[in-house]
């Protein structure tokens, strides 16, 4: 019998872009029998830079180890297929524009009704209530909603800007799979399913959670007057570069300018980061400078010290290359690392011994590498899944098992309510 934490569960996947058929795609290297839901065109994804017909990078990123459907979900005639997989199905995930769920009578209320141990995993843009439930939202909108866009402090052409890896989706997504996780283990317990809400909105501000405490005592009365001041200099046209000067931060510590940040060697870009007392000595020392202020007690009075040593240490890193700091701060126990662009790591020695890769032999494409499973469980708990078979070359097959007869098959491929490759 399988060893995998998912064997003989059953996901159907109405989903599209990252979270949910990231999600869907977790719980498929865990041994989930996923049914992945898509347009009669196929998912958008799968026309990016085609490195295959109907097969991306994008595509093969997040939609590995599923079984692929076309259907029309406005089609009436498609209810009889939606019914049949939900009745096998233990988990269904989706995230439907604001009011597409209840139109197609899809949404958690309604399903919980009629499959009362199905488990609905649901992806909004800002959760289910309040103002903006009915707005849509993709990554870079709700990275900037969140305070996460600012928190992060990326700014280009004097404009705050988004981390490209599309974060706040990867983290819905790993937030929607354990949320499922969590919902099947109490299904064990109880018998019974239920609803799993997340939000893009919400898995963003988990990115900036250190930023993301207030202590009414002692921080309400100056948050009050940030906010004031950001009003007036809003209303003023003051640049974003010099609202951002004046937010609050848990890292905006004089100290934090020479211990916690990246500098230029002589020939590359190393990042460091000293967060205790004894890993800032150490660094101090390691790079032959000193550094008085470290035995202060508060350094809100060190601002001018610590811009006079930033200058230092930027000069003394400059002067060597960065195999030669990355040595010499490994050594001393410092944490540091070189600045390594995402087409490095295909070839990292790290990556390659710890198996964060995994080869796919895609039947069309080649050989394409892509990441392996972020979670190891023993006993091969999870496994790189091979790529999803061709689109709409499954469609017979899916039916077929789900009970539906040859001639019904042709007829809803003629109805042009699904599609067959």
């Amino acid at each position: 019998m399988s060893q995998q934490p998912f064997h003989g569960v059953r996901v159907v996947e109405f989903g599209q872009f990252v979270a949910v058929p990231f999600a869907a795609q977790l719980l498929a290297e865990g041994g989930a029998h996923v049914t992945k839901i898509e347009a009669l065109e196929g998912d958008p994804t799968r026309r990016l830079r085609p490195l295959a017909p109907g097969e991306t990078r994008t595509f093969l990123s997040r939609n590995r180890g599923k079984h692929s459907l076309p259907l029309a979900l406005r089609n009436p005639a498609a209810k009889p297929v939606i019914d049949a997989l939900l009745e096998r199905a233990d988990v269904a995930l989706m995230n439907f524009r604001p009011g597409l769920a209840e139109k197609l009578g899809l949404d958690a209320v309604t399903l919980a009704a009629r499959f009362p141990r199905l488990i609905v995993g649901t992806v909004t843009a800002f959760g289910r209530e309040g103002p903006d439930a009915g707005h849509a939202g993709m990554d870079i909108v709700v990275q900037a909603r969140s305070g996460l866009m600012a928190a992060n402090g990326r700014i280009v052409d004097n404009r705050p800007a988004p981390g490209d890896p599309v974060s706040a989706d990867y983290m819905c997504a790993m937030t929607l799979a354990f949320g499922i996780t969590a919902a099947l283990l109490r299904r064990e317990r109880t018998g019974r399913g239920g609803s799993v809400d997340t939000s893009l909105m919400q898995a963003a501000m988990t990115l900036a959670n250190n930023q993301l405490v207030r202590s009414e005592e002692r921080d309400g009365a100056h948050h009050r007057a940030v906010l004031k001041k950001l009003a007036e200099q809003r209303a003023a046209g003051v640049s974003y570069a010099e609202q951002l000067e004046g937010m609050p931060s848990i890292r905006a510590l004089p100290m934090m300018k020479v211990y916690f940040r990246t500098y230029e060697t002589a020939d590359a870009v190393i990042a460091i980061a000293c967060g205790s007392h004894s890993l800032r000595v150490k660094f101090i020392d390691a790079i032959g400078l000193a550094d008085p202020g470290l035995d202060a007690v508060d350094d809100a009075d060190l601002g001018a010290h610590y811009d006079v040593l930033t200058t230092q240490t930027e000069a003394v890193l400059g002067s060597r290359p960065s195999a030669e700091w990355i040595e010499l701060l490994h050594e001393a126990g410092v944490p540091v690392s070189l600045v390594k662009f995402p087409v490095e790591l295909f070839d990292d020695p790290q990556a390659e011994a710890n198996g964060m890769f995994h080869t796919l032999e895609h039947p069309t494409a080649g050989e394409v590498k892509v990441l392996s499973p972020p979670v190891g469980l023993d006993e091969d708990g999870f496994a790189p899944a091979e790529p999803t078979a061709a689109f709409g070359s499954e469609t017979e097959s899916v039916l077929l098992e789900l009970g539906f007869s040859q001639t019904k098959i042709d007829e809803l491929v003629d109805g042009k309510v699904t599609h067959r490759g």
